[in-house]
């Protein structure tokens, strides 16, 4: 009998395993070429695993909620539509297995050669808390000498706050400025105090509803965003009227010619792109007592999704697109966020983030900063008022168009001055719009 194996794929480059939601076929059903057979999500973004093949789904390996390696068998599919077994590609595949087997322990010899003196240094799937650590993690724990209950103590970013790769690496950063904990003292309180949020009780007739996979995540990254920068938030108002005339002059021409909406947000982004080469530190990340000035100015755009959730789509290399092209890359993310078609690179590696609140009409807020970043932007609704201007002839009252941006930076290492400026500097690329530039 043929048979296919079905492997966990790679999803991106810094994704190393992924979680099996929901099986969408079981043993025994009929499979096309191309159909799902599997919803899968990772610490980014959820996914289908689609059949390369057309058959019978002859097995599944894992139950949903298992979290499995990147590049593992997760599945079996019968190309030959038979249900009985051929003991020569039997063979083959249990050969195969043992080989894998063997080539796992080999590469792994180094970890067990020292853990040898210590059979309890090995650590556990999972820890006291019940949160599950994944193999990578583990091995990552063993080699660099962190025990469970240091383990324990990192936060993580991942599902039920997981602890993944990048959360274990950048806690090995500054893992080494920290006084090693006397083995004497094994129930050493952790660095963060534990708030514990109150308990709300349904009463009749109230409506619950279990928060969504990703909603979850968004808690989690909100409340961790605020645990570490100092949020500061400044307001500056400008005056866009060439802008929005410039636009309503190009809008339908540029849309038939080009088959793209233009819409404020990417001349948004593009301004925001032009000010951070202006004032890189506002393109930087915090790591323990360094500051990483990103080379790349990757701008994300905070999305609604239908449900209400919230997901940030990145345009990597801003400052290198022209107009035309972050038009289409702002079209083209928003559209495949919307519908759940989003590569989990796409929503990583942003190092600024923009938030367009105009679009449901609100005048301006205060955004959270979008972790590891240290600003982010919010772009409020264009209104017309009456504004006092001043001209050579004296001060005079005109409607112009108006709208309010708001900042909110990581006053660890953004002050005010900077921001001022930064913010300021954004403004001015937009009051200053060429109105006879074309597109």
């Amino acid at each position: 009998m043929a048979k296919f194996d079905i492997v966990m794929p790679k999803l991106g480059e810094s994704i190393t395993e992924a979680t099996i939601t929901k099986w969408l076929k079981q043993p025994g059903d009929s499979i096309a070429e191309d159909e799902p057979i599997a919803e899968i999500a990772t610490d980014k973004v959820d996914s289908e695993i689609p059949s390369p093949v057309e058959g019978i789904l002859k097995e599944i390996l894992f139950q949903e909620g298992d979290t499995i390696e990147v590049g593992k068998v997760i599945a079996v599919i019968s190309m030959d539509g038979e249900d009985g077994e051929e003991p020569d590609g039997e063979s083959k595949k249990e050969e195969k297995t043992e080989q894998k087997k063997e080539g796992a322990q080999t590469a792994a010899a180094p970890v067990e050669i020292t853990l040898a003196a210590d059979e309890d240094a090995t650590l556990a799937a999972k820890g006291a808390s019940g949160r599950f650590y994944s193999p990578l993690v583990r091995n990552i724990a063993q080699k660099e000498g962190i025990s469970m209950q240091e383990l324990e103590q990192i936060t993580g970013s991942g599902k039920d706050n997981r602890v993944t790769k990048d959360d274990i690496l950048e806690y090995l950063k500054t893992r080494s400025d920290k006084p090693a904990q006397p083995k004497a003292q094994p129930q050493a309180a952790p660095a963060q105090k534990t708030v514990h949020a109150p308990q709300a009780k349904a009463e009749s007739g109230d409506e619950v509803i279990e928060m969504s996979r990703l909603r979850k995540l968004i808690v989690q990254h909100m409340v961790a965003s605020e645990d570490t920068s100092v949020h500061v938030t400044s307001v500056v108002e400008i005056d866009v009227t060439n802008l929005v005339k410039w636009r309503d002059k190009h809008k339908k021409a540029f849309e038939q010619r080009e088959g793209e909406k233009l819409t404020f947000t990417p001349i948004f982004i593009q301004a925001v792109a032009k000010a951070l080469k202006d004032y890189p530190m506002l393109n930087s990340s915090v790591s323990g007592d360094s500051i990483i000035v990103r080379k790349n100015i990757n701008i994300g755009m905070a999305a609604a999704l239908p449900d209400g959730n919230l997901i940030v789509p990145v345009i990597k290399n801003a400052d290198h697109k022209s107009l035309l092209g972050l038009a289409k890359s702002v079209n083209d993310l928003a559209g495949r966020a919307r519908n759940n078609k989003l590569q989990p690179d796409e929503i990583q590696g942003g190092t600024f983030t923009l938030t367009n609140l105009g679009t449901f009409d609100t005048i301006f807020a205060t955004p959270i900063i979008n972790q590891p970043q240290v600003a982010i932007l919010g772009t409020g609704a264009i209104k017309k008022k009456p504004v006092v201007l001043e001209t050579e002839h004296g001060d005079t009252i005109a409607i112009r168009s108006m709208m309010y941006l708001s900042m909110s930076y990581d006053h660890r290492i953004v002050d005010g001055a900077l921001g001022g400026m930064a913010l300021k500097r954004i403004g001015e690329y937009l009051q200053n719009w060429d109105v006879n530039l074309t597109v």
